[in-house]
């Protein structure tokens, strides 16, 4: 019996390989076909229609995402939501990469409670966090009010939570404090992984420390930072549970995220308007995806 050539059960090999790994991945295809995909694509669809929750509507063109420019509610949460990215992102990223670099030589139960100080509110719920925080903000029995007041600092109780320009800093302070758990567990473990031998060798030629940092070390965990980047952008420009529990979009806290939320479900005179809801919903897309394409452009020329 002829044996068959090498290449022939070479090919054959790969094809039932691919096939059974097409077969493993068909679960998670099929959801994100049915769940990302299409309602990607009715969003689009939709943002370009008059549609609410009792009328499909008439296509309207573009007539959706020009009135958005000249909707000043909607230009006003544009700038708090780019505010919040602007602020958030690179102070999330700077305090993440102090802490980690502080405590990644730790052993056993220091570097364990560490980590599990800071990523504590990550897996807490938003919903109790955000309770003990309007706590603390609170305008008559707030830590902050009884702790400013005790201390001579102010005469009269704030409302920081009801303060324009207050409010809007408050809720990125909360932000910070439950953003920066996941980066602080990444870096530890990126630079846990930094070949030492390096780092050695550049110690015995007499580096410093921060040069060591900036010529071993941030090479090394440019890919940790990426994603810590991309995601917690993603994550701010997404900002939405902060805003309904503590200010429901009061005191000029409104954001993109809480605008859409509100134009497609709260707008009861004209039963949720979904085409232009969708339409923030693509000009938001649009700028989470222009952000991050320019992250990875400048971590590429790093």
């Amino acid at each position: 019996m002829a044996k068959q050539p090498r290449s022939t059960m070479s090919r054959a090999l790969v094809r039932r390989e691919t096939i059974s790994g097409y077969m493993f991945l068909l679960p998670s295809l099929i959801f994100f076909l049915g769940f990302v995909i299409i309602p990607m694509f009715i969003c689009i669809y939709t943002s370009l229609t008059s549609a609410n929750m009792n009328d499909p509507g008439s296509f309207v063109g573009f007539q959706n995402f020009m009135d958005l420019f000249h909707d000043k509610t909607f230009m006003m949460s544009l700038k708090n939501t780019f505010l919040i990215v602007i602020v958030s992102v690179p102070t999330v990223c700077a305090f993440s990469l102090w802490v980690s670099s502080a405590i990644y030589k730790m052993k056993g139960p220091a570097l364990s409670a560490f980590r599990c100080i800071f990523y504590l509110p990550v897996v807490t719920g938003s919903v109790a966090v955000t309770v003990v925080w309007k706590w603390m903000f609170d305008n008559y029995t707030g830590l902050f009010n009884a702790v400013l007041k005790g201390s001579g600092v102010i005469k009269d109780n704030i409302n920081f939570l009801g303060t324009p320009g207050i409010a809007i800093w408050c809720i990125i302070l909360i932000l910070f404090t439950t953003s920066v758990g996941q980066p602080i567990v990444l870096y530890v473990s990126a630079l846990g992984n930094v070949d030492q031998s390096l780092v050695e060798a550049a110690e015995v030629d007499g580096a410093t420390n921060m040069q060591v940092f900036w010529k071993i070390k941030w090479p090394q965990i440019m890919p940790t930072t990426l994603y810590i980047l991309v995601i917690t952008t993603i994550n701010s420009f997404q900002c939405f549970a902060l805003i309904q529990l503590l200010t429901q979009g009061g005191s000029d806290t409104n954001t993109v995220m809480y605008y859409i939320y509100y134009t497609a479900f709260k707008l009861t005179e004209q039963a949720g308007h979904f085409g232009y809801a969708n339409a923030m919903g693509v000009i938001l897309a649009i700028f989470i995806g222009l952000l991050s394409a320019l992250q990875f452009r400048l971590a590429k020329e790093k």
